[in-house]
């Protein structure tokens, strides 16, 4: 049943069998669910390369946001777009997050206009697990895929039931309070209600240049969902509504700026969201099922910078219909159709007219075959039509294969095409944290890429213990994609959107390793190298702002009854180049927790950047933000210094 995958995660263990889209083989209990906590750890059924992030590992660190929640993962990358605003941007096998697709609960979600602040917009208490999965993924979400997606799955309904609630303050003054609740009212129908307020108003100066280099942020987030389970038929509903408000500039303290107007920066959004899947299991002997799944939202937001104001509102609707069935024990087929739309209406007070995004309208069909002979051999070939109203007809074939030679070891093979509607100021607001002059290109062409990858997974058993052992390599080739060009060929503080003019692509290579040291502690350490790569202005030169290489060290340590549990992560990040290709270097950041659990709460306290590692001067020209040379948008390492949290997390649960 894996439309029932979709709808209803229901059984974690350490080896992962959370249903994802591209599964091949899972488990699925409509009653009696079991979570178990998990630290991350490799989704050995699926043919896909993909890494849990289970509970346990989320609840390693303070995990406010999905933006913090990537910690002590050695695939993904989160770093600060701005030191104005406080956006995140995410990294993926070396590329931006516009490249991966983001999943709410199988669903394509967090795009568009809502992309440069969305890893601000998921509590972390809120998750239940992520999924990342790499390089081409299932062609059933789409089109969009190209270095992999990444799928957040929310606390169920039909979960544990009771309260249960968060309360964090930290040493920069901010405040987050969350709290959850789920009622079963039978035996088929639950509900629940998630709900998130998050509030720092401190004029925060560290340098003392006179601009603030952390925003204040008021953010609040509310969730209602039900779900409806019976035999044969299985629905759920959840409505969503978000009210999240940044506010930066020139501060209070340091170098005043008396003899110009207040440089002012403002993000204001509100979001509303709603999601209704439904699936029929039809009683036969080929595991039959059909589901629908629809998703609506809709994104209004303004910005406010110095003298630029810039304005978006995106409507978009989703629908997806799928039937799934299991021809016979080798062999699976799942085809389906979906439907997309996007209405986009901006404002810009600047010289950006000609490339503010179009409405677009994308009708699409796909097949998935499952070709499975053995418990050693996954054959996954997907293909899908999809006809735009903006660029016409166009075909995404991806492949993926599994193959185990002997017990401990899987290898995985994938190559698969990537597509992408560019939307040059609604994901790129950030950029607007400068004096820069922006142009753009009338005429920008959809984004293509192919992804290539290949993995190896090795299990070697060390008495009753496991070693996990992982490398891989990902190669991603753009055949068009939108460039920004940084003060280059059309002179110094400009910013060119155009269509990629030459070579782009990127290399990635992995590895990491997983071992249980001693009775409860277990480390993992990764290290990766990226070669990313773009033609600006006709010379092919390193993609600006992208670390080299990166290095991870993580240890965890739980005392015997586990009432106690010790969490330390180090990060090393790889230099680069900034825009004009002077060179930054290697930093190494450091992080820790400790958590005392007791019967119906938990005490929780840590720091961040305990190395207190900062750059000097986040923000250039800060003493005249009116001026050309202004530039909050260059961060390549952290603004702040050491910071403390300390936290609580109460619960109150039937047994």
């Amino acid at each position: 049943m894996r439309i029932t995958a979709l709808l209803l995660p229901a059984v974690f263990t350490a080896t992962a069998v959370h249903a994802q889209t591209d599964s091949t083989d899972m488990s699925v209990k409509l009653k009696g669910v079991v979570v178990n906590a998990t630290h991350g750890t490799r989704m050995d059924r699926l043919a896909t390369n993909t890494e849990l992030i289970g509970s346990g590992q989320l609840l390693r660190a303070a995990c406010c946001n999905l933006g913090e929640s990537f910690t002590a993962s050695p695939s993904v990358d989160v770093n600060y777009a701005d030191a104005a605003t406080g956006a995140r941007q995410i990294k993926l096998l070396g590329l931006s997050g516009t490249y991966v697709q983001m999943l709410t609960e199988n669903i394509p979600n967090l795009r568009g206009a809502s992309l440069p602040y969305s890893l601000g917009y998921v509590p972390g208490p809120w998750m239940q697990s992520i999924q990342v999965s790499k390089g081409a993924s299932s062609v059933k979400n789409g089109y969009e895929s190209t270095t992999g997606q990444i799928n957040i799955e929310f606390l169920k309904p039909q979960g544990t039931d009771g309260v249960r609630g968060n309360l964090y303050f930290d040493s920069q003054a901010k405040l987050e309070a969350n709290a959850d609740a789920s009622v079963h009212l039978s035996d088929r129908l639950s509900t629940s209600v998630l709900l998130h307020y998050e509030n720092r108003q401190r004029d925060h100066d560290g340098n003392g240049d006179g601009f603030m280099d952390m925003p204040k942020v008021r953010q609040y987030n509310l969730m209602h969902r039900w779900a409806y389970f019976a035999p044969g038929f299985i629905s759920q509903l959840s409505v969503r509504l978000l009210r999240d408000e940044r506010n930066s500039g020139t501060s209070h303290h340091g170098r005043a700026h008396r003899d110009m107007p207040r440089y002012a920066v403002h993000v204001g959004a509100d979001r509303y969201e709603a999601q209704w899947k439904n699936a029929v299991l039809f009683r036969d002997s080929h595991n039959s099922s059909l589901a629908l799944m629809l998703h609506g939202s809709w994104h209004d937001a303004g910005y406010l910078f110095g003298n630029r104001r810039y304005g978006v509102d995106q409507k978009n609707g989703y629908a997806q219909l799928m039937f799934e069935t299991d021809i016979t024990d080798r062999h699976s087929l799942s085809v389906g159709a979906s439907l997309n739309h996007d209405h986009f209406d901006e404002t810009f007070s600047g010289n950006l007219q000609p490339i503010l995004s179009p409405s677009e309208t994308t009708a699409g069909l796909y097949a998935q075959y499952t070709y499975k002979p053995s418990d050693r051999l996954t054959v996954m070939p997907g293909i899908r039509w999809d006809r735009s109203d903006l660029y016409g007809s166009f075909v995404t074939p991806r492949l993926h294969v599994k193959y185990s030679p002997f017990g401990p070891l899987t290898l995985r093979a994938s190559a698969g095409k990537g597509y992408r509607t560019p939307h040059a100021l609604a994901e790129n607001v950030p950029m607007l944290a400068s004096g820069r002059t922006f142009y753009a290109d009338p005429h920008l062409e959809q984004e293509e890429a192919w992804n290539c990858g290949l993995s190896a997974q090795l299990n070697v058993p060390l008495g009753e213990k496991t070693l996990e052992l992982n490398a891989e390599y990902y190669y991603t080739h753009f055949i068009r994609q939108m460039v920004a060009t940084v003060d280059g060929a059309m002179g110094a503080h400009t910013v060119v959107f155009g269509n990629l003019d030459g070579r782009s692509y990127s290399h990635t290579m992995q590895v990491d390793a997983t071992c249980p040291l001693l009775e409860g502690l277990t480390a993992t350490a990764a290290f990766r190298l990226n070669d990313v790569r773009t033609t600006y202005d006709g010379t092919l030169r390193r993609q600006p702002l992208t670390s080299r290489y990166k290095g991870l060290l993580t240890l965890s340590y739980k005392t015997p009854m586990e009432l106690w549990h010790f969490d330390v992560t180090g990060h090393l990040d790889g230099g680069g180049e900034l825009y004009d290709r002077t060179a930054y270097p290697a930093y190494f950041q450091l992080q820790a927790q400790v958590t005392r659990d007791f019967r119906h709460f938990s005490v929780y306290a840590g720091g961040e950047n305990l190395t207190g590692y900062k750059m000097a001067r986040p923000i250039a020209g800060a003493d005249n933000p009116w001026a050309p040379a202004f530039d909050a948008t260059q961060i390549w390492g952290p603004t702040e210094g050491a910071m403390a949290y300390v936290g609580i997390r109460v619960k109150f649960e039937k047994p």
